[in-house]
């Protein structure tokens, strides 16, 4: 079985290598990215069972990334990292399709236990969209 596949994407650069060390320890592949650019730059060559995203980045913000990441992939897990005493732009995100968010700074098992479930609707949500697909191609042929 292959390694569940996260992408964390924060500007606080200390954050995200301590965070990614924590993850890689607990077993999962971790790529990271700086700014809502560079993970939209990533996502559109690579799949990831989940997505950790900061709401609150110079450039493109939270917001503007979550809503490009899901127009890239639509069964994208994205749980957004608050601060700062953004949770109503967290609550927004939920709306847009965030699958949950944290406040920082977040206990890690929280994190994790939210990673598992993430990952969990992925395979949930494209199990869901290939049969749909599949059920649409036998309606179209006739079968």
């Amino acid at each position: 079985m292959t390694e569940d596949r996260v992408l964390l994407v924060d500007d606080e650069e200390e954050f995200v290598l301590a965070l990614s060390k924590r993850l890689k320890a607990r077993g999962l592949e971790v790529l990271t990215a700086e700014s809502g650019e560079k993970a939209i730059e990533i996502v559109r060559n690579h799949r990831f069972d989940a997505i950790v995203l900061d709401l609150a980045m110079p450039g493109m913000d939270g917001i503007e990334t979550l809503k490009r990441l899901l127009e890239i992939d639509r069964d994208a897990q994205v749980i957004l990292l608050t601060g700062h005493g953004t949770v109503p732009a967290a609550t927004e995100a939920m709306k847009l399709g965030a699958a949950d968010f944290l406040e920082k700074p977040c206990d890690f098992q929280d994190l994790m236990d939210k990673l598992r479930e993430a990952i969990r609707q992925r395979m949930k949500s494209i199990a869901k969209h290939s049969e749909e697909e599949i059920a649409d191609i036998l309606r179209k042929k006739g079968w």
